[in-house]
């Protein structure tokens, strides 16, 4: 049964008693974008794969496009308790979730399966990671992933090297953002949900996006052209809970949010891998609304991307040992991680095909 400090400090947690049995219990989940798209799909997964698991007894009440918290408040919102649980991204809280944010330090691949499971096994396993969330009062239950990095341009514009991004008015965020004015972009940082308009207005020449946010957001309505760079992913976007909700919750509960956060992870990315074989086609054939050219970038120019934010991580792991972390021990883990399944991926090919 949940506790009364926890219905006041998660101001969404109701929890009722008939006779010696506690009732359902519901739980207030802040959710800063939209109810449509394969985000929204593998969140609604997890919700309900959680109220199977636990017959009823966890349900969710969803405040959808940031409603109640949007993405500049949702970690400060969820560790308050102004909200139960919701979906927190590391740029928009860089200090607070700076041990979080390794997942948006660029790695060789953009498989979104290899990416989410390595985050996942580091965030679930790795001590320091989890402490340093609990200093926010905040639990890891699972993550999300950008999938790789394309560059979605109205105009004339197309990014087809490095050297195409000098002079241009660039949306994007974290260590994109930061290579990007390196490479003489003007960069501008902005929520996902003002993206449309800036780049309809010309505001944005252009953005760094993904496939599946292209259709959720309708991106394709006015873009120009897709440049394909794959540029790592953006791997630091966690569900997360409320610390002491967490703990006023039964282990049989914790148990089956560590589940269903563990399965949704495969089921993400089963539904990503689709949907970017689906809105990649639909662009370039015109049937997801309007046809637009995907334009891929050279091998050799992606290189030269992943090498100019090596300084990145070396500044994430000279950081985070400032705190008190092994910043190299971390990084290594999570470098471990990626390769084990990488390998596993190369071997055995995606659980669901299996």
């Amino acid at each position: 049964m949940v506790s009364m400090k926890s219905v006041l400090l998660g101001l969404g947690l109701s929890a009722a008693v008939a006779g010696a049995a506690a009732a359902d219990t519901v739980l207030r989940y802040s959710e800063a974008g939209p109810n449509r798209g394969a985000r929204a799909k593998a969140l609604e997964y997890f919700l309900d794969e959680t109220t199977r698991m636990t017959d009823g007894q966890l349900q969710f009440d969803v405040h959808w496009g940031g409603a109640l918290l949007k993405w500049s408040a949702a970690l400060n919102g969820i560790s308050a308790g102004a909200a139960d649980m919701g979906t927190v991204i590391a740029p928009y809280a860089p200090k607070q979730l700076q041990g979080l944010a390794i997942g948006d330090l660029p790695i060789e691949t953009s498989d979104p399966w290899v990416g989410l499971r390595a985050m996942f096994e580091l965030m679930t396993t790795n001590a320091q990671l989890k402490d340093f969330l609990t200093r926010e009062n905040v639990v890891f239950l699972s993550n999300f992933t950008s999938t790789g990095t394309q560059f979605e341009c109205i105009g004339d514009h197309r990014i087809e090297s490095v050297e195409d991004f000098e002079g241009l008015t660039v949306r994007a965020t974290g260590i994109a953002g930061k290579a990007l004015n390196e490479l003489g972009a003007n960069v501008v940082n902005m929520t996902f949900d003002k993206v449309y308009q800036a780049l309809d207005s010309g505001l944005v020449d252009c953005a760094a996006g993904y496939y599946y946010t292209n259709r959720a957001l309708r991106h394709y309505e006015i873009v120009n052209y897709i440049s394909e760079t794959n540029w790592g992913q953006v791997g630091g976007f966690a569900l997360v809970m409320n610390k002491d909700v967490w703990e006023d919750l039964p282990p049989a509960h914790q148990t089956a949010l560590r589940t269903a956060g563990s399965n949704m992870v495969d089921e993400f990315a089963r539904i990503q891998l689709a949907t970017i074989a689906e809105v990649k086609a639909g662009l370039q054939t015109g049937d997801i609304g309007r046809k637009v050219p995907v334009v891929p970038m050279a091998e050799a120019e992606r290189a030269k991307l992943l090498a100019l934010t090596d300084s990145y991580v070396q500044e994430w792991i000279s950081d985070m040992t400032a705190r008190g972390y092994d910043g190299q021990g971390i990084w290594d883990d999570y470098t471990a991680l990626v390769a084990k399944y990488t390998s596993e991926l190369e071997e055995d090919g995606y659980p669901w095909d299996r």
